[in-house]
């Protein structure tokens, strides 16, 4: 019997909900969730294909390398053998797991592989989940789940990067949002994710005035 999109997304959703139960909280269900809603309302300006957008929003981070001592590979592994498991045809699976293989910022040095429409829609959700006041949220819940100081003044940002020294930081919290957050808003790729992220961004340097200001005791 054929599966419907509707089916297949539906067991993508339970899938995840599984997989994921437990997570780190910036990267559990919920992310997920959000960053496939905000896909969907990107998608509706962009001409794409919208079980590829809804799917590589479901599985983009099934097993984000962070948790995984940096193995990329078993995302998309898991990624293929679920939708192999519901038949899903081979050309949307391969779009699917190279979105997977090319969505996150590795430190923003990294030349990107693939491009498509459907990773650009979802890779500004992905991104637009990393900033504003969720983004702020997740980055200091993933400081505490690392044990990380929240700030050092002494610790200057690194803006230089390789992927292998954004993968083993251990710098203050704050100063994540130097090396990656507020990049982010100029490293948008569509009209939607770019008047998305304009709020966010200015939401996060007002966040880091009324940081330093109350860390300097200052009025």
């Amino acid at each position: 019997m054929h599966t419907t999109e509707d089916q297949i997304i539906h067991k993508t959703v339970d899938f995840v909900k599984n997989t994921l139960k437990g997570a780190e909280g910036g990267h559990d269900w919920f992310h997920i969730h959000r960053v496939f809603k905000t896909s969907q309302t990107i998608a509706k300006d962009e001409e794409v294909d919208v079980l590829v957008v809804s799917l590589g929003a479901l599985l983009h981070d099934i097993a984000d390398s962070k948790f995984h001592n940096g193995d990329e590979t078993i995302g998309p592994k898991i990624a293929r053998d679920f939708l192999e498991s519901l038949t899903v045809e081979k050309k949307i699976i391969d779009h699917v797991v190279l979105i997977i293989e090319n969505i996150s910022f590795k430190g923003g040095n990294t030349e990107q592989k693939f491009s498509s429409t459907e990773l650009d829609v979802i890779q500004d959700a992905d991104r637009l989940d990393a900033i504003g006041a969720i983004g702020i949220a997740r980055c200091f819940n993933y400081g505490g789940y690392k044990n990380r100081a929240l700030y050092d003044p002494e610790i200057v940002p690194n803006l230089q990067m390789t992927k292998e020294e954004y993968k083993n930081s251990a710098a203050p919290t704050i100063n994540h949002f130097y090396e990656k957050l507020l990049l982010l808003k100029d490293r948008m790729n569509t009209a939607t994710g770019k008047r998305m992220a304009e709020d966010r961004h200015l939401f996060m340097e007002s966040f880091l005035e009324q940081f330093y200001k109350e860390w300097e005791g200052r009025h």
